[in-house]
């Protein structure tokens, strides 16, 4: 039997950035439902770039913070706040929504 309480585990990181976005309008992509997740992208004054993490997966903080990392790695954007609302995704969804807000960007921008 596990210790880890039942309900949603919340993680946030906060990683430095060198492409500023700008300002933009923001941008959703996906649905929250079992297997999925959504992706919430928001201005954020300053040059970091936040992630916040809601998921009903508890226990992957570990997981998460290798696939955020990865994506920061890919796109070290600036000024960006990230809200993720996870339902069971696997990473490799979790990468695909990313990647789909990323491209939803104004022109011009990483």
């Amino acid at each position: 039997m596990s210790n880890m309480k039942p309900g949603i585990e919340s993680l946030d990181y906060e990683l430095p950035g060198t492409l500023p976005a700008g300002t933009f309008a923001p941008i959703l992509v996906g649905v929250v439902g079992s297997g999925n997740l959504e992706v919430l992208l928001e201005t954020l004054p300053g040059p970091g770039c936040r992630f916040h993490v809601e998921t009903s997966a508890r226990g992957f903080g570990a997981i998460w913070e290798a696939v955020i990392t990865d994506f920061h790695r890919r796109h070290p954007l600036a000024g960006v706040q990230v809200s993720i609302h996870d339902m069971g995704a696997t990473p490799a969804v979790v990468g695909l929504r990313l990647a789909q807000a990323v491209a939803e960007l104004p022109k011009g921008t990483p």
